[in-house]
């Protein structure tokens, strides 16, 4: 079972010729209204991937509320732990894609802020447990659930974004560590590394502190590193329309394959297969895959291969 500590949003989606610079305004046609947040999608990628999963966070009393619940009801993911605060609106996130499917975002936290650790009891923390974080709920709640979770033998994923300072003793707490290129580097920069590339960075984290460490590099695909060694894993070859939800698929679907009981590898390869799929549709949770058409393109994403 996974356990998801995260954020629910409503993201504002407009589809820009070019991103815009300080100073600048951008006119684009329209926008659309998706259900997100970096908690709510990496839930849905990994019941959308057959895993069982439990959401803990808070909504405000709101439309927005209502419709980003409404939405997250279409998916298998029991929503038991989500609840409304009363004293808060509810997540939002303006999102601009351009015509290259990259995007800038930005987050107004919103009840997010009002999510408590406490609200999930221990039993739900047993070593049958994976537990999915990210960082868009209060970091002190982040760090006491880590150290509750480890306490009782689960098994403890922190995607690191958006990007923060993370204490030694919760590093060392973390099964799996996953960070995009940008993550990698300030991550590095926190730990006073000399050298701060992505690989080196992924490197020295799980030699130092005796995790994994994955490394999310766009169209160049993935790498892992572990005490036992450094794989990369390709990304499938796409034109992507929206990279959004890219890396909650990616995050999502690892969660749900290990939780299954899968090979590290074979994690990764489903990851990626997910990710990139999840670039050839518009937003965020309606553009994630499902285990069927994850399995039905595994073979466009080789194994990951060993490099060190």
């Amino acid at each position: 079972m996974i356990v998801v500590f995260g954020s629910l949003n409503m993201d504002m989606v407009m589809r820009v010729e070019k991103m815009p610079h300080p100073g600048e305004t951008v006119l684009c046609p329209s926008y659309r209204m998706i259900a997100g947040g970096k908690g709510a999608n990496q839930a849905v990628a990994a019941a959308k991937a057959n895993a069982s999963v439990k959401l803990f966070g808070k909504v405000g009393d709101d439309e927005f509320g209502r419709l980003v619940v409404d939405s997250l009801k279409k998916s298998t993911v029991d929503l038991t732990g989500v609840s409304t605060c009363k004293e808060s609106s509810t997540g939002c996130a303006t999102i601009c894609v351009n015509d290259q499917g990259e995007n800038m975002i930005t987050v107004a936290s919103g009840a997010n802020l009002a999510a408590r650790e406490a609200d999930i009891p221990d039993f739900l923390l047993s070593k049958d447990t994976t537990l999915l974080l990210q960082m868009e709920t209060p970091v002190e709640e982040n760090w006491q659930l880590i150290r509750r979770a480890k306490k009782f033998g689960a098994r403890v994923i922190l995607n690191l974004a958006p990007a923060q300072n993370v204490p030694h003793s919760i590093l060392q707490s973390l099964d799996v560590l996953i960070v995009n290129q940008v993550e990698a580097t300030l991550l590095a920069l926190y730990l006073g590394f000399d050298v701060i590339s992505p690989t080196v960075a992924a490197r020295r984290i799980a030699a130092n502190f005796g995790i994994t460490c994955v490394v999310t590099l766009g169209k160049q695909g993935a790498i892992t590193c572990s005490p036992a060694g450094t794989w990369e894993v390709k990304a499938m070859d796409i034109d992507a329309i929206d990279t959004t939800a890219a890396g909650d698929a990616f995050t999502g679907v690892l969660a749900a394959s290990l939780d299954e009981g899968r090979d590290f590898s074979v994690a990764l390869q489903r990851a990626s297969t997910a990710s990139g799929l999840a670039c050839l549709n518009n937003g965020a949770q309606s553009s994630l895959p499902s285990n069927l058409e994850i399995e039905s393109n595994l073979k466009r994403v080789p194994l990951p291969r060993q490099i060190a």
